[in-house]
């Protein structure tokens, strides 16, 4: 589904603090799979993510995209895939918000707002009507079992609370990939076990799933598919789990 071909990230080209983040990456991403990137702080992992969700752009390589619905690009040649690292930023916008999903390591909710009104907030762009979106997003309080905190505020919540409402809002424009980065940094085990068997929910439902990570209990999990082994911005090792 997504395909990385000598993919390079660099800051500060050309200055003293020049610095890569992802250094020659070819990868691919199979559909409906769950796809852990290991390694340490500074390894790359996030980057990597943010240049897949197309939240950044590579300094080098390409990134391909297959079986993706998008409005610019005629539907006949959609099975063909494309190529999203020189897109113009318009329609990166319409890619990341139509066909990403993002968990981020903080959650990024936002406080003096309803949980129901951060789950809503990524669906206002695409133009739904309130109404749909809105059912939408009591169904998914109802899936994750936090119907109950519809009306509070994100900061009266729990961590595990926190969580499940940062997948929902992940979720509320039903996007093909889901994108985590250290998405149990802050939960205790069993939360990360919680947190896990949602991500198997997920891939029975057929979401591709990228997740970074240094925890254990995410990679060394049945539901990784692929384990990939980053430092210092290149892959040291990759496979497929058994």
């Amino acid at each position: 589904m997504i395909e990385l071909m000598q993919v390079t990230k660099c800051f500060n080209a050309g200055k003293s603090n020049e610095f890569t983040a992802v250094d020659s990456v070819s990868l691919t991403i199979g559909q409906g799979l769950v796809t852990v990137l290991k390694g340490p702080s500074g390894s790359g992992k996030t980057t990597l993510l943010t240049l897949i969700g197309c939240m950044a752009r590579p300094s080098s390589g390409r990134i391909r995209l297959n079986d993706i619905n998008a409005s610019f690009f005629p539907e006949t040649s959609r099975k063909g895939g494309f190529d999203i690292s020189s897109l113009p930023e318009r329609f990166l916008t319409e890619i990341r918000r139509d066909t990403f999903g993002f968990i981020f390591q903080q959650f990024n909710l936002i406080k003096g707002i309803t949980v129901l009104e951060n789950i809503m907030l990524p669906a206002y762009p695409t133009g739904r009507g309130h109404a749909l979106f809105r059912k939408r997003a009591l169904e998914l309080l109802e899936m994750f079992n936090i119907s109950r905190h519809e009306t509070s505020r994100v900061e009266w919540l729990s961590g595990g609370e926190l969580q499940r409402v940062a997948i929902a809002r992940a979720l509320i424009n039903d996007p093909a990939v889901i994108v985590a980065d250290e998405p149990t940094a802050h939960l205790d085990s069993k939360l990360s076990c919680e947190f896990m068997e949602i991500i198997g929910n997920l891939k029975a439902e057929g979401k591709t799933i990228l997740i970074a990570s240094h925890d254990p209990i995410v990679y060394d999990s049945r539901l990784a598919d692929q384990v990939i082994e980053m430092r210092d911005g290149r892959i040291t090792g990759s496979g497929l789990v058994s």
